[in-house]
């Protein structure tokens, strides 16, 4: 699971390019983006685990060269830009109404409006919500979305117009004709069956062993439908079906999956990292219980509100609340706690050492270890020692 998710290979030594991301990105097939930015953009976090330090426009550079795009994959996700046509059947459900309730609105209710939008798009574009003349009043719902910037997400989930994301996080739209690849945008449209099959397969190397609910999830296909098409990709040869100790449904894995003998990853992952993505399968290769807690009251947090778990060689060994403070240019750690068995020590000054190389990528001055957790004494020490 690692190896495929790649932690086989040591970070580059040199300058991270485009052809570090899009290996990568041809690895993880999707990168999960996410506004929280406690510690920094979740994109970011999901690079630098894997990359190290890294251009912070890595991902727009991706977009810019033609090997990625956004859309809608486990959720909002950089996404290998060949696999475009494999979601063009996303983008048909979209049309015919699968998608939030309030875009649905939009297009039903103001079926001119949207296309003065699309209009918009095309002869002024790229722009940004903010560039059209006419908005309309913000709502109390969809995240204070205007009209605008919901007719915009609706052609955004039809596939009529693509995105990229600013510095700040703010989406910038154009016709998808006119800045994806022109080899994409004219490659044919799979069936229906083929290009979910085509998802599967790529989870499945993604994962390097998994589940049929596991491969369904990774681009939130439905179970029920998912199900049958792993079936016939196992008769087709693109999968074999596997036993794991202790797993109670069948495994697969695409034929021919290596597997390292040994890994030496270290790393903080981000909640929304592909490796923590079904927190089930988490706990049940890792024995590793993660439920992420921004949503949960503060006195009810078990760990903390922004928790990233830390790999260590093959297990996960730790998590640490952890926060950026840009005004003190300190990495806060709150708290921190190790899994049961662990070896403290070793733990701690490979965590102390990580946080220092993540802090240096943000560029902090520094890291502030906090009282909470039973490692929390030992990598204070060892972070004083770094």
């Amino acid at each position: 699971m690692l190896a495929a998710q790649g932690f086989a290979r040591p970070r580059p030594t040199g300058a991270v390019t485009v052809r570090h991301g899009a290996a990568l990105l041809d690895r993880v097939a999707a990168i999960q983006l996410d506004s929280v930015n406690v510690v920094a953009r979740a994109h970011e976090l999901t690079l630098f685990a894997r990359l190290g330090d890294h251009p912070r426009d890595l991902s727009a550079r991706l977009i810019r060269h033609g090997r990625a795009f956004e859309f809608w994959g486990h959720e909002a996700s950089l996404i290998d830009v060949r696999l475009q046509p494999a979601l063009r059947w996303r983008m048909e459900e979209a049309k015919r109404g699968t998608m939030w309730s309030g875009l649905v609105a939009v297009a039903r209710d103001h079926p001119g409006y949207v296309r003065r939008v699309r209009e918009a798009v095309r002869d002024r574009g790229p722009i940004s919500a903010r560039h059209l003349e006419d908005r309309g009043v913000k709502p109390d719902h969809m995240w204070g979305w205007d009209r605008g910037k919901q007719a915009l997400e609706y052609l955004f989930w039809t596939g009529e117009i693509t995105a990229w994301r600013t510095p700040n996080f703010e989406r910038v739209y154009d016709l998808t004709d006119r800045a994806l690849p022109r080899a994409i945008v004219d490659a044919p449209t799979p069936t229906d069956d083929d290009a979910r099959k085509e998802l599967l397969v790529r989870a499945a190397r993604s994962f390097g062993v998994a589940t049929a609910a596991d491969l369904a999830d990774a681009f939130r296909q439905r179970r029920p439908v998912a199900r049958p098409l792993v079936a016939e990709l196992v008769e087709e040869g693109a999968l074999e079906e596997v036993r794991v100790e202790a797993w109670r449904s069948p495994a697969y894995r695409v034929p021919g999956t290596p597997v390292p003998r040994r890994l030496d990853a270290c790393a903080l992952l981000t909640p929304f990292d592909s490796l923590m993505w079904e927190r089930d399968r988490v706990e049940r290769i890792f024995g590793f219980r993660y439920r992420i807690e921004i949503y949960v009251p503060e006195p009810r947090r078990t760990h903390g509100y922004y928790v990233l778990p830390f790999l260590l060689g093959d297990r996960l060994v730790a998590r640490v609340d952890a926060k950026a403070d840009r005004r003190r240019s300190l990495l806060l750690l709150p708290g921190a706690w190790a899994e049961p068995g662990v070896a403290v020590e070793p733990v701690a000054r490979a965590l102390a050492a990580e946080a220092g190389r993540l802090a240096r990528f943000l560029g902090l001055d520094g890291v502030e270890v906090g009282r909470r957790g039973d490692l929390a004494a030992s990598l204070r020490r060892a972070v004083r020692r770094a």
